[in-house]
C-alpha cells in the first residue's frame, strides 16, 4: 500500500450559528465554492484530476441534503467527472472523510482526493432532519442513541469530573483560542466574501472575557432531559451509580457554528507543490453507547496501540472538546499534558460546525506542528453512540 500525503488543509472561519452570524447569508454550496477556488489557487490543483470528494455533513436536510459533496462541486463549476460522496458519523464526520480519502489514495484507486465537511447550523439547525432516534424515547432506548449532553453528564459521573474542573477547562479553551486568534495562529483560514463584498476573516464564537467564576453561575443544560427518563435509562445500565451529576452548561459545551473545511490528500508527486504531511494511520472505534462521546478518547488509545506508540511519542493532540468532561477524562486516561492538548483552544470556544469540525481540527493541528517545528500529531473526534475516529499525521520538511 502506498503513502497518502496532505498537500493542503484549509477552512472557513467559524461563524456564529445565528442569522446575524458572519456566514449566515451563504448557502452551504456557496461557502464550499470559495474553498474549492482557494484550494486550486493555493496548490495549482486541476479539478479534472480529482478522483473523489468526500464531505462530512451531520444534518443532511434541506440545503444540505442531496449529496452535497457532489452538488457543491457542480455548483462550483468543477467537471461533472469528479465523484462526490457525503458521509455522516456526526461529529467525527470531518475526520472520517479525510480518512476515507486517504484510504482511496493508499489503495491506488485514485491519485488525488479531497476530504472535508460542511455544516451551516444557522440555516439547517441541528436535528432539523427529524430523526426518530432523537425524538422517540422508546425507540432511542432500543437503538441506544442518546443525546450528546446527557452522555457527557454520564461521563462526568462515571469518571468523577467535577463542575469546577469542567468550567476550568472551558475557561482555558476560551483563553487559548482568543490568544491564538489574536496572534494569527489559525493560518488555515481562508477569508470568505459575502454578497456585499465584505469578508468574514475571523472565528466569531470565541468569548475572550469568559472566566470560571462566570461559568459557575450558569444552570445545567441537560438535567431536564435527564429527569424525563434519560437518567433512569443510564442508571439502569450503570448500576454502580446512584445518580447522574449534571455538570454541563451552555458555557462548557461546544458552541454551535457555521463553517466548512477541505483537505487535499494525494499520492507522492501527484502535484507540483510539495506535501505538508504524511497520513501515518487512521482508525475508528465503537465504545459504550450510553456514554455517547467517549469514542474520541478510545480511538486515540487504539491508534497509539496500533502504531506501537505512547503518548510521549506524540508532539500535539487535537481531541474533540465534545463537552468539557470528555476532555478532562481524556487527558487523565491518556496521560496527556495540558501543554500538548488543544493548545489553541477547542470547539467549546471556537465553535462546532459538526460535519466540518474534524477537518478543521486537522488543519489547526498541521498549522501548529509547522509553527512549532514539531513532527507528530493526533487528531480525534467523537461520533454518536460511543463511536470515535482518529488520524495520526507526520509533518514533512
Amino acid at each position: 500500500m502506498r503513502d497518502a500525503f496532505i498537500y493542503d488543509a484549509i477552512r472557513s472561519p467559524r461563524g456564529r450559528a445565528k442569522d446575524t452570524g458572519g456566514l449566515h447569508e451563504l448557502t452551504p454550496q456557496a461557502l464550499l465554492q470559495q474553498l474549492y477556488n482557494a484550494l486550486v489557487e493555493r496548490t495549482g490543483l486541476d479539478p479534472a484530476c480529482v478522483g473523489e470528494v468526500v464531505l462530512g455533513c451531520a444534518t443532511q436536510h434541506g440545503e444540505q441534503a442531496g449529496n452535497i459533496a457532489k452538488s457543491s462541486t457542480l455548483y462550483a463549476g468543477w467537471p461533472s467527472s469528479v465523484p462526490g460522496m457525503t458521509i455522516n458519523r456526526y461529529c467525527s464526520s470531518g475526520i472520517d472523510s479525510v480518512a476515507l480519502a486517504a484510504l482511496k489514495v493508499q489503495a491506488g484507486q485514485v491519485d488525488r482526493a479531497l476530504g472535508g465537511g460542511v455544516e451551516m447550523m444557522s440555516r439547517v439547525p441541528m436535528l432539523a432532519d427529524d430523526a426518530r432516534v432523537f425524538k422517540d424515547p422508546a425507540f432511542a432506548a432500543r437503538c441506544q442513541m442518546l443525546m450528546m449532553g446527557n452522555g457527557a453528564d454520564l461521563v462526568a459521573t462515571l469518571h468523577d469530573v467535577s463542575r469546577e474542573q469542567a468550567d476550568a477547562l472551558a475557561a482555558s479553551s476560551q483563553q487559548r483560542a482568543a490568544q491564538a486568534r489574536e496572534a494569527g495562529y489559525f493560518t488555515s483560514i481562508v477569508p470568505i466574501t459575502r454578497g456585499d463584498g465584505s469578508q468574514c476573516t475571523r472565528d466569531e464564537c470565541i468569548r475572550p472575557d469568559t472566566t470560571a467564576t462566570g461559568l459557575a453561575a450558569m444552570e445545567p443544560a441537560f438535567a431536564k432531559a435527564g429527569a424525563m427518563g434519560v437518567d433512569h435509562y443510564q442508571l439502569a445500565r450503570h448500576r454502580n451509580l446512584s445518580a447522574i451529576r449534571h455538570i454541563h452548561t451552555a458555557g462548557n459545551s461546544p458552541a454551535m457554528a457555521d463553517g466548512a473545511a477541505l483537505v487535499l490528500v494525494a499520492a507522492e508527486d501527484a502535484l507540483d507543490t510539495p506535501p505538508r504531511a504524511r497520513i501515518v494511520a487512521s482508525n475508528s472505534v465503537a465504545a459504550d453507547p450510553t456514554q455517547v462521546l467517549s469514542g474520541c478518547v478510545e480511538a486515540v488509545r487504539a491508534l497509539l496501540a496500533q502504531e506501537k506508540l505512547s503518548t510521549a511519542d506524540i508532539d500535539l493532540f487535537e481531541i474533540h472538546e465534545a463537552f468539557a468532561a470528555i476532555s478532562v477524562m481524556g487527558m487523565r486516561k491518556l496521560d496527556i499534558p495540558e501543554d500538548r492538548h488543544n493548545v489553541n483552544g477547542g470547539v467549546i470556544a471556537l465553535g462546532h460546525p459538526m460535519g466540518a469540525t474534524g477537518s478543521m481540527m486537522l488543519g489547526t493541528l498541521l498549522d501548529e506542528l509547522e509553527r512549532r517545528d514539531l513532527q507528530r500529531g493526533v487528531v480525534s473526534a467523537a461520533g454518536a453512540a460511543g463511536t470515535g475516529s482518529a488520524i495520526l499525521i507526520e509533518r514533512l520538511g
